[in-house]
């Protein structure tokens, strides 16, 4: 089973990052804040507009370590890759599934209902949890509902129908997200998801941890050997990690949604964490991020039993786990791609 090692989060806009011998160290001010050693890490995260040496994007990128790099309110500006993993073979059949719509539609509606499934488990778990706080009848109406469409989506027979399908049950999904905001709705009120920009300090959670998880998942899928960048439902593009967001759909609502939620229910987030901008899109600050990279890294250190591989396993294992398993069926390991369907 893989090892879960460090991820480091350069969160200050002036920080600059340099090579040491095989220490890391971050520059503030003309001056060496920390300094840590290499091997320790297996991310580097950096949301500075200053960057890092040359050397040290070599050493990470020699000694496989994901170097990627955020401008300071977490818009993805670019990655450092190392040598490729895996082989030839198994990034020739990616490909040739990518190209056969009947075989990737397969893929994608196991994703698909594998984010239905655990957007659904959200709902249920406050119901359970919360039923005195919350709406319990507008709660049980959407998980219902959502319910209903599990069977559409396993007879579904093209693409446009499963995204229409997708768009429906999102749609039953966001329509009650604000009834799972328990604490501090005053400042955090959600009436519609908004992206680019986002509008609330809500939106401006899901997003930056919408990004967060994209990047995590397309260093699993580059760990197995997979092409992160040749999906089987997001339409492929120059620049864009359709695959790792196909993976990201059945891991939003339970590994980003439910910390966003947690973060603003314990009241560990506050209002004054966020930043408006002059075309209206608010956006987390440096103490925002720094609290949520804290939360985030304690996340993913809780352990679960995994569904399919009924193994106690940490949540931050998950997406390499998805990706381990998606490689075994693209080889023909497995019959058909195993979603992760959180009990």
């Amino acid at each position: 089973m893989r090892k879960l090692l460090n991820t480091l989060y350069i969160l200050s806009e002036d920080s600059y990052m340099y090579l040491d011998g095989e220490n890391i160290v971050i520059n503030r001010e003309e001056n060496a804040a920390a300094r840590f050693p290499l091997h320790n890490f297996e991310n580097i995260v950096s949301f500075s507009f200053k960057g890092a040496s040359p050397a040290l994007m070599g050493a990470c990128a020699e000694k496989d370590i994901g170097l990627s790099f955020f401008s300071p309110y977490g818009k993805f500006l670019a990655r450092i890759n190392g040598r490729q993993f895996g082989n030839v073979l198994l990034r020739k059949a990616q490909y040739r599934i990518a190209e056969n719509d009947s075989l990737a539609l397969e893929y994608a509606k196991n994703m698909i209902l594998g984010k239905c499934f655990n957007c659904r488990q959200c709902l249920e778990r406050t119901i359970r949890d919360h039923s005195e706080r919350v709406d319990c009848e507008k709660l049980s109406e959407a998980s219902a509902k959502i319910k209903a469409i599990f069977n559409d989506i396993l007879q579904c027979t093209g693409f446009d129908e499963l995204r229409g399908i997708e768009g429906q049950a999102a749609e039953n999904y966001f329509s009650v997200f604000n009834e799972l905001i328990i604490n501090q709705k005053d400042e955090f009120v959600f009436s519609k998801r908004t992206r680019r920009p986002p509008l609330d300090n809500v939106n401006a959670l899901l997003s930056f941890a919408y990004a967060i998880l994209a990047g995590e998942c397309a260093n699993a899928l580059e760990s197995v050997g997979l092409d992160p960048y040749v999906g089987f439902m997001h339409t492929i593009r120059p620049g864009r990690k359709s695959l790792a967001l196909d993976i990201m759909e059945e891991l939003r609502a339970i590994m980003a949604d439910r910390l966003v939620l947690t973060l603003i229910n314990t009241k560990v987030i506050k209002n004054n964490f966020f930043d408006c901008q002059s075309d209206g899109a608010v956006l987390l600050n440096e103490e925002g991020r720094k609290c949520f990279f804290t939360a985030w890294q304690t996340r993913k250190k809780e352990t679960i039993i995994h569904p399919f591989l009924k193994e106690k396993v940490e949540w931050g294992i998950v997406p390499y786990i998805q990706a381990m398993l998606m490689a075994r069926v693209i080889r023909g390991d497995l019959d058909q791609y195993p979603p992760f369907l959180w009990k």
